[in-house]
């Protein structure tokens, strides 16, 4: 199993995700990855970095990292644009990019509002997610897209071409079953273990039913982690988080608790870890180690 830190970008301080970053790469990671927004959501009068800008930058001050959006929606830029920033970030990081599709939900009308760009409805959002996972898959092979309900033809060629992992991200039946037809790999974000090892199982089926290997499209656990080194470290930072009025919706639990997850999570076929380190910096740290003994 690959570990990846999710980088936060609702921020104003670029050298915050930056370090992270760093961080990350010292410690051993994988890949580091952010999602994409305009602004927070429902916040338009606070900051966001442009993910595709931010990663950039990582890849050229860490070699040897991948990097990628995790999840960029399928709305939110051109699909020979995104196709090409997508390629670009492949060529940086030295062919270690992830490129991570998800639809949006209604939280996400309010960002489209606000830049001027038409907002799908639900249904045709995951349709023309589909097809642009499909799309770019197309070009990152060096074949045009012919063009679809949603996405128009694309004759590419994308130079350089890059080759990034296209996975579709997100929790609903519709978008498990388009990165069961369309994807390299489809990521579940904060779901916990019985909720994911049942998407897991779904994702799988929908798979077959698409005359795909199962194994074509494995699974990735993504979400935010509060991980103490002991009981007791992890009661601390539970109370400097109520404290601050975070909300308390992530996995929490101790380095041992962690590696047991993850174990779990191995046995369910999972390929990434991605975790969104809560709590003080040096968690990046710890999470590796629990992660190191899991790891192939």
């Amino acid at each position: 199993m690959k570990l990846g830190l999710v980088l936060a970008v609702f921020t104003n301080d670029v050298e915050r995700p930056l370090d992270a970053a760093a961080r990350a790469a010292r410690a051993g990671y994988d890949a580091v990855v952010c999602s994409d927004h305009l602004h927070p959501p429902d916040r338009p009068d606070r900051p966001s970095i442009d993910a595709f800008t931010l990663l950039a930058a990582v890849a050229a001050a860490n070699p040897g990292l991948g990097v990628g959006p995790l999840v960029t929606r399928a709305s939110l830029r051109p699909v020979g644009l995104l196709a090409k920033q997508a390629a670009a970030l492949d060529e940086m990081s030295g062919g270690r990019a992830i490129l991570g599709l998800g639809a949006g939900d209604r939280r996400s009308r309010l960002e489209h509002e606000t830049f001027g760009l038409p907002f799908p409805p639900a249904g045709a959002g995951i349709a023309a997610l589909e097809e642009t996972a499909l799309a770019v898959r197309a070009l990152f092979a060096g074949r045009p897209w012919p063009g679809g309900e949603h996405v128009g033809p694309l004759a590419g060629p994308l130079a350089p071409p890059g080759s990034p992992e296209v996975w579709i991200g997100g929790r609903s039946d519709g978008v498990v079953r388009a990165a069961a037809r369309a994807a390299d790999a489809w990521n579940g974000w904060g779901l916990d273990l019985d909720a994911f090892a049942e998407r897991v199982g779904r994702l799988r089926r929908l798979c077959a039913e698409a005359g795909r290997d199962p194994d074509e499209v494995p699974p990735t656990w993504a979400g935010i982690c509060l991980v103490g080194e002991d009981r007791a470290d992890l009661a601390a930072l539970e109370r400097a988080r109520a404290e601050q009025g975070l909300p308390g919706d992530l996995w929490r639990g101790t380095s041992a608790e962690l590696a047991g997850l993850l174990e779990r999570l191995a046995e369910l076929g999972t390929s990434w870890f991605l975790a969104l380190a809560a709590g003080p910096p040096d968690r990046v740290e710890l999470i590796a180690e629990a992660a190191r003994g899991v790891r192939s």
